[in-house]
């Protein structure tokens, strides 16, 4: 009897668009190139719905002749049943149900494949968004509500699309044909009929208007349900560790509770709907039932028209809990395309530049690997990552090709930030960042960051084969290739010892390896990329001491002839550097080599000789 949703349920009101209008336009605009195949969907369904309400009236007239023929043999007054006739009568009933069902699978055959395309293409550009998004974006926004307008939003969207669209359109349709069927037969059962009407559309309102609210909240309180279980299976083990299982249970159990409270009134006063719309319908079937039979002895009306009749009352409600529940749908719809569309709306990064230049200052190749000799200049850089909040104030250095530069300072100093710059991960605020003289900004970010290696504190390796993660720095390296960089980064004999090898999958979080084996992957990767500027961030802070020193001379040999920036905390791993700049505060407090720091007794030998004090000491201090 309809009153379904895409997914077969009992569709519920949810977020309602903060801009219904303009949601819609920018839904049609998208669905500008597929308006043919839209027509046709719609010319399809509106012709399968004509023939499936013809059938009714087709089958009265069967009703009818069998009746006659019934009557005319008892007063014998005619010779019995036609059967040739009913026959013929049946055939075409047939034919008409046949077309209704063919019109009915080409249009739902089109309909998804437009609804499918369209999919695609929202999948599609929201992670070419993605790609193109600041990092400031995704500091102050909730991954899971990204991943959310990426999988429910567009989900949503694909199902309304799918199944609401022409739903629609039948109801539409079925609604004001069943009208004209039922205006041919008589109009004084159909002014009985329509009685029906107001009387359903009373109850839907009111039923609609008190289970809003407890939908909204259903909503409200699933997302923090699904929220909570995220967080706490994402944290299991710190969970775990800190005895918090009972807190997360009970945390667990009061969003729970609101979810049963809220979920069960929605969906009790939404299942009220089909019982009361069927008891308006019964109460309609009724009366014309009653109507029908003075008709019918009165006024001749043919018995076949009657059962065709009631027929169609039968359905009339149908195509009115169809439209009221659609309404409820196209709301949710139009907030789920306005999240997606709002989330395409947002700025991007700024654009890369036209050009780029190579070493001997002619503009690059498209595509090209960017040729520098590795000199990098900051100059007076101040940055943070929201205006009112400046984490680096007037950052200056000339690094020279080839150097090894140390950023050394407490917590919050500011290192990692100055990586993150040059790396164009987010532009300065003012000042300029220079490779071999030019400003990194006129470089594109593909091309600039293709000049840099980098391995971060925070490892990062992809569901698949050991052999893919290392070969993720150069794609195209061979396999030769990849087992020399994890040879040099000590990784080769750990990796061996492993089932399958380098053919060994990782799974998701890559925690079927310890820590430290991932840290020699990523360095691994690192040294694969051969890159012309390594930057080192804690590079060597979770292997052990004996790995550690192995990887320590590793990378001094790879570090041979290149600008090289590594962050460390533990300073007895840069005592070789070129130059160590002691950073607090978001400035540079100390720079130069490790015997000419220790020399000034400042700032670096305090935090050089704070790393073998005993915690008494410290204290003290």
């Amino acid at each position: 009897m309809g009153g379904r949703g895409p997914m077969g349920g009992p569709m519920m009101p949810g977020e309602k668009p903060k801009n219904f209008k303009k949601s819609f336009g920018m839904l049609l605009n998208y669905l500008g190139q597929f308006k043919i195949h839209i027509v046709i969907v719609m010319l399809f369904a509106a012709a399968s719905t004509v023939f499936a309400i013809v059938g009714p009236k087709v089958l009265g007239q069967a009703t009818t002749e069998m009746f006659n023929g019934i009557m005319g043999k008892i007063s014998g007054t005619g010779s019995g049943i036609d059967f040739g006739k009913i026959g013929g009568i049946l055939l075409t009933l047939l034919g008409l149900y046949l077309a209704s069902a063919a019109f009915s699978v080409i249009q739902g055959w089109l309909m998804t494949g437009v609804s499918m395309k369209v999919t695609y293409r929202l999948r599609n550009s929201i992670m070419q968004k993605i790609n193109r998004m600041p990092l400031g974006y995704f500091d102050r926004v909730n991954h899971g509500e990204v991943l959310s307008r990426v999988t429910n939003d567009v989900d949503t969207l694909s199902q309304t699309l799918n199944q609401s669209i022409t739903q629609v359109i039948t109801s539409v349709t079925t609604l004001v044909g069943i009208l004209v069927m039922m205006f041919s037969i008589s109009w004084e059962l159909t002014l009985v009929a329509l009685c029906i009407l107001p009387v359903s559309m009373v109850f839907v309102s009111i039923i609609v208007k008190h289970s809003q609210k407890y939908f909204r909240a259903q909503q409200e309180y699933l997302g923090h349900v699904n929220g909570h279980v995220e967080e706490m299976y994402g944290g299991h083990v710190v969970m775990k560790a800190f005895n918090g299982e009972q807190s997360s249970v009970e945390k667990f159990d009061a969003y729970n509770n609101q979810l049963y409270n809220s979920a069960w009134k929605s969906q009790f006063l939404s299942g009220l709907m089909m019982p009361v719309m069927n008891f308006v319908g019964n109460v309609g079937y009724v009366a014309v039932c009653i109507l029908g039979g003075w008709l019918a002895v009165n006024r001749g009306l043919p018995v076949g028209d009657i059962q065709a009749f009631v027929q169609y009352v039968r359905q009339f409600t149908q195509p009115i809990t169809q439209i009221a529940n659609i309404s409820n749908i196209l709301q949710q719809t139009m907030a789920a395309a306005e999240r997606v569309f709002e989330f395409l709306d947002e700025k991007e990064e700024e654009p890369d530049a036209p050009t780029v230049y190579l070493a001997d200052g002619a503009a690059s190749r498209p595509g090209a690997r960017v040729q520098v000799d590795g000199s990098v200049q900051f100059s007076h850089v101040h940055f943070g990552y929201t205006p009112e909040k400046i984490i680096i104030h007037d950052f200056s250095v000339d690094v020279k090709p080839g150097q090894k530069i140390a950023i050394v300072g407490p917590t919050g100093a500011g290192k990692t930030t100055m990586v993150k710059l040059l790396m164009r991960f987010y532009d300065v605020n003012s000042g300029s960042i220079s490779v071999d003289g030019h400003d990194i900004r006129s470089f594109s970010r593909n091309e600039l960051r293709s000049i840099f290696g980098m391995v971060l504190q925070e490892t990062w390796l992809y569901n698949g084969t050991i052999m893919e993660n290392i070969r993720y720095g150069r794609m195209n390296a061979t396999d030769r290739e990849v087992l020399a960089a994890a040879e040099a980064a000590q990784a080769d004999h750990f990796v061996r010892t492993l089932p399958g090898a380098y053919q060994m999958e990782l799974n998701e979080e890559a925690s079927n390896i310890s820590q430290g084996q991932k840290q020699l992957l990523t360095i691994a990767r690192a040294i694969l990329s051969d890159p012309k500027i390594l930057i080192l961030d804690e590079a060597t802070s979770s292997v052990d001491t004996r790995t550690e020193i192995l990887i320590q001379k590793a990378m001094d040999n790879l570090m041979k002839g290149r600008t090289s920036f590594v962050i460390a905390h533990r300073l007895s791993t840069i005592r070789n550097a070129d130059c160590i700049l002691c950073m607090n505060n978001g400035d540079i407090v100390e720079q130069g080599t490790h015997d000419e720091l220790m020399a000034k007794n400042g700032f670096y030998a305090n935090l050089y000789n704070s790393q073998f004090e005993r915690p008494s000491q410290l204290q003290e201090a």
